[in-house]
């Protein structure tokens, strides 16, 4: 043993001796070797305990060796201090000083000086896990020329190999195997293997979201130009999932005690970091996997029982390799009890029945570490996240998948394959099947028969042993108040058993209830624990209560007897379901998340190609969404107010033009791209002919107003719409929610093309003009283009264009659509074009002055949330021969009620007063003797609201939109609107205000 690392073993392991590493662990000095975690340079230095659990205070120690660790976390001090890492898989790096936490983080306040990114990337396969599966799927696959990357979460390859360095894989040590692996994937022109990197979740379309921390930041220093963590977003034509599985405790008394550990994470310590755990160790077990452990430990010349839950003990193979190395061996037994509260001191131990109640009289053994293996749980969050199916296998007691997802493969343990050469056969045909549906054909020189991987699934049970499903163990003491299932969370069995004495019987009710499995181990440790322990306390008829749907849940279901368990009997864990799997896979920095959209990038301005004009011009900006649009172009001596009517004057009078590039823009491409769109908007688009436009709105569900525009039709098969400014990405999102989940049978794809068009309007009496100059080879008059025609044109400037006639002013207007790289040249020529017509750029607020006279809604300003089509008075919008989304809602009682809110405009008898938006609405006599001082006594009620207000130059005076109840009954009655303490008269009217007749819009 090393001196200064008094449980490090002389020889062995997989750790660097000739480079020592110190770190500092709460202020004290701690020695470990390159090749260590933080938690193996602890178990090195005798250190088990890692600090108190969260609500009891109880002393907690490290129990196993990787992210599955409940208990032992620490915070890394640095330029940024990063919180709750997992000591299990902290690497151990020169300068890292950490301290532990008591099972509760503390976020860091200062600025992160660090740097993160994001990488995207499409392969051919992606291999996850890179045990013995996944690096024979990896070599198989990228030996066909696949792109293939390989993520492994540890930083080293290998998985369990890394602690059984005396397997043998195609007749060579373990050790060597990965290296030889290694070299050929390094060697391999399409191959990429990421370390430390986690994949941590899978969406549709294979689409794997990973993050990989970058060694040169571990100690929490800065390093400038290279990123602490990246994340890597990777779309695979196939994925191989060789994730693993996880070793489960047992649930008996005082498991919580320091010292206690699972049996895989005292092999790892003891063969891959040569550290050893305690010198007077018990192994307790319900399988022949705790075996190793125990081996392991009698190599160091520890002192080693094995305590094994099964009446018949060990196979008969694991069996005799025990009695030859003279392990002291007692069946049907279990721990009862542990001696000990800051380290373990002895054991009880005694026989049990077949419920864990004990026979007997206890004996106590004096140990100072408790290796225990109570069963495997594979790895198959990934596999779930995807809703891919599983089930509860009785004999290998662990859920598994059923099959794959479509275009995935899983191997290996994930499988509840148990044993090394299995996986790597395994593995090996799944990299080979992976690549060919991929499209890649070749052999890699060691390709798996498929009577080898047929071989393999008939030998898992066999080679597994038989493992007793002991879910809980009765103490010496009664009760069950220390009987830890989720150590993270401090809850016990009783709390289950409260949970079910509550009326609980679905797990996912126990869990939220329990708070059990929602810890950062998100129930790797406690959760099928927590399955099989309702298995003790529920019987058929309760589980008739469970509702069906959850993941590994059997589908089978009598009527009359409950599901998959007769009455009065005890239900499998696979009539229980496991709980749901979503991702984050272990926890993820939001920083990481965030990548380098933090700061002036969070929210990041978009502008147009045209902005750089507007500048120069001394345009004012607004945010629109994330847009800098143009508010108004203020001349000298010129107010808002001046501005704005000076620019509607020129839009009225004579011509004007407006950037319009912000407007979203969505292209609908596929042969059913009409229905789709006839399914969204309440009107139709099927019959839309060619070269034609149709304004359109779209509803949610409720039959309320969520986005409006214009489509066009390019082609049979293609569309062109427009959202509003700030709706573009939630409409396209909406738009892919429906063609993905709703009709996927249709034949639509759906693109985004918002920034690769500039959009110029050119409004006025003059903009035919204007475009006759622009467009010569155009017929603009009116009979050669009619009002929502388009035009595919080249203008003058030899610039191909596409020009609409639209208006959302009311008056003669074109709109000009060309490439994005074309807007500032194309916008100076209009202004050129213009230039003897005095033309004038206008903003957003011309705009809205000039839809709002025209009763032109703006989504979100005149709507919220509760307005349908009709309220705003375009029932001419709604189809009557079709179905779409939200037509059903208009059947309602309260979408016919005589008092919903409607559009229409208020006049202020005081012909100069703006009134400002929100503006409450009320009846003359609502108010009795309040004068807006203070509260009134009563509730006022409300009519409704101001949605907008403006100084109309064309009205030569003030005027709002506003949603009344029963407003087009109301039109030429006078109503109260109440605003900062004051009142004023307004009157009601028709909701247009200005060419009711739509005369001005062909000029």
């Amino acid at each position: 043993m090393a001196a200064n690392q008094p449980q490090r073993l002389d020889a062995g392991g997989a750790i660097d001796r000739a480079t020592p590493v110190e770190l500092v662990v709460d202020g004290t000095t701690v020695t470990g070797y390159a090749g260590d975690t933080v938690a193996s340079a602890l178990v090195a230095n005798g250190q088990l305990r890692v600090g108190d659990s969260i609500y009891r205070g109880r002393p907690r120690g490290i129990l196993s060796a990787g992210v599955e660790e409940p208990n032992a976390f620490v915070l890394v001090r640095g330029e940024h201090d990063e919180s709750m890492l997992p000591a299990t898989t902290l690497e151990l790096v020169s300068g890292l000083d950490v301290r532990l936490l008591d099972g509760i983080g503390v976020l860091d306040h200062r600025t992160d000086p660090a740097e993160y990114d994001k990488m995207h990337v499409h392969v051919d396969v992606a291999v996850v896990g890179a045990g013995p599966a996944g690096l024979a799927a990896a070599r198989a696959a990228a030996a066909t020329g696949a792109r293939v990357v390989l993520f492994e979460q540890d930083f080293c390859l290998g998985g369990s190999l890394l602690a059984s360095p005396d397997d043998v894989l195609e007749g060579v040590p373990a050790a060597q195997w990965v290296e030889q692996v290694r070299a050929e994937l390094d060697a391999a022109p399409e191959a990429r293997v990421l370390t430390r990197t986690t994949a941590f979740g899978s969406y549709d379309n294979n689409h794997l979201i990973a993050v990989e921390k970058r060694a040169e930041h571990l100690d929490g220093t800065a390093r400038d130009g290279i990123p602490r963590q990246r994340i890597w977003h990777v779309t695979a034509a196939q994925v191989v999932l060789a994730t693993g599985a996880f070793e489960r405790p047992i649930v008996f008394a005082d498991n919580d005690v320091p010292g206690v550990m699972l049996a895989s994470a005292v092999t790892t310590y003891v063969r891959r970091y040569a550290a050893l755990p305690g010198r007077a160790a018990v192994v307790v077990t319900t399988n022949d996997s705790g075996y190793a452990a125990a081996h392991a430990l009698l190599e160091t010349g520890a002192s080693v029982q094995v305590v094994d839950a099964r009446d018949e003990g060990a196979s008969v193979s694991v069996a005799a390799t025990a009695d030859a190395a003279g392990l002291t061996v007692r069946t049907g037994s279990a721990v009862v009890g542990v001696d000990g509260e800051v380290t373990v001191e002895a054991v009880w131990v005694a026989r049990i029945d077949a419920d864990g109640a004990i026979v007997g009289d206890p004996e106590r053994i004096v140990c100072d570490v408790v290796a225990v293996s109570g069963g495997w749980t594979p790895n198959v969050s990934l596999h779930s996240q995807r809703q891919g199916a599983l089930h509860w296998d009785d004999e290998l007691a662990g859920f598994v998948p059923t099959s794959p997802v479509r275009d995935q493969h899983v191997a290996g343990a994930v499988c509840g394959t148990y044993w090394t050469d299995g996986c790597r056969v395994e593995g090996t045909a799944a990299g080979l099947e992976a690549a060919r549906a991929a499209g890649f054909e070749g052999e890699s020189g060691r390709g798996a028969k498929e009577s080898d991987t047929t071989a393999v699934t008939e030998e898992r049970v066999a080679r597994a042993g038989r493992t007793r499903q002991l879910w809980v163990v009765e103490g010496r003491e009664g009760g069950y108040a220390t009987h830890f299932i989720d150590l993270q969370r401090d809850n016990t069995a009783a709390d289950v058993l409260r949970a079910t004495g509550a009326g609980m019987r679905s797990v996912e009710h126990v869990k939220r209830y329990t708070s059990i499995s929602t810890g950062v181990d998100q129930g790797r440790i406690g959760a099928v624990n927590t399955i099989g322990l309702l298995t003790r306390v529920l019987s058929g008829d309760d589980t008739r209560a469970i509702p069906p749907g959850q993941p590994g849940q059997d589908e089978h279901v009598d009527a009359a007897d409950g599901r998959s368990a007769g009455r009065g009997q005890r239900p499998t864990p696979g009539a229980i379901g496991n709980t749901t799997f979503r991702a984050p896979f272990t926890p993820v920095a939001f920083a990481a998340l965030a990548g380098r959209f933090r700061g002036d990038l969070f929210d990041a301005a978009r502008t147009t190609s045209i902005h750089p004009w507007h500048e120069a011009h001394g345009a004012l900006f607004e945010d629109v969404g994330q847009w800098k649009r143009p508010w108004y172009y203020p001349r000298a001596g010129e107010d808002l107010d001046a501005a704005v009517a000076r620019e509607c004057r020129a839009a009225r009078e004579g011509v004007a033009f407006m950037d319009a590039t912000t407007l979203g823009k969505i292209e609908i491409r596929g042969a059913d791209a009409g229905e789709f769109l006839g399914r969204i908007y309440t009107n139709a688009y099927k019959k839309l002919g060619v070269g034609k436009a149709r304004y359109g709105v779209m509803c949610k569900p409720d039959g309320m107003v969520f986005d409006d525009g214009v489509v066009l039709r390019l082609a049979e098969d293609r569309y062109f719409a427009t959202t509003t400014t700030g709706g573009a990405a939630r409409v396209l999102e909406w738009l892919e929610e429906w063609s993905q989940t709703e009709w996927p049978e249709l034949d639509v794809v759906c693109t985004s093309v918002t920034e690769q068009w500039s959009t110029i309007a050119v409004v006025g009496p003059r903009s035919r003009d204007v475009i006759a100059r622009m467009a010569p080879d155009l017929d603009v008059s009116r009979e050669g283009f009619g009002f929502m025609e388009f035009r595919e044109t080249v203008l003058a400037s030899g610039i191909p264009a596409r020009i609409c006639r639209i208006t959302f002013s009311g008056e003669l207007a074109f709109e000009i659509n060309v490439p994005t790289w074309y807007g500032l040249r194309v916008w100076e020529d209009v202004a050129e074009a213009g230039a003897d017509f005095d033309i004038t750029p206008y903003g957003t607020e011309t705009m809205h002055v000039l839809r709002a006279e025209k009763a032109y809604p703006i989504v979100g300003q005149d709507t919220d949330g509760t307005v349908t089509p009709q309220d705003l008075g375009m029932d001419w919008i709604i189809s009557t021969a079709k179905d779409f989304i939200g037509n059903r809602s208009y059947s309602r009682l309260s979408q016919k009620a005589a008092d919903r809110k409607q559009l229409v405009s208020v006049l202020p008898v005081d012909r100069s007063l703006r009134l400002p938006e929100g503006a409450q609405l009320v009846e003359p006599d609502a108010l009795g003797g309040y004068t807006g001082e203070g509260l009134p006594e009563r509730p006022i009620p409300m009519l409704g609201h101001v949605t907008s207000s403006y100084h109309s130059q064309a009205l030569g005076r003030s005027f709002g939109l506003a949603l009344v109840k029963a407003g087009r009954d109301r039109i030429g009655q006078t109503l109260i609107a109440s605003f900062e303490g004051r009142f004023a008269e307004v009157e009601v009217a028709d909701a247009v205000l200005y060419d009711k007749e739509g005369a001005r819009r062909d000029g």
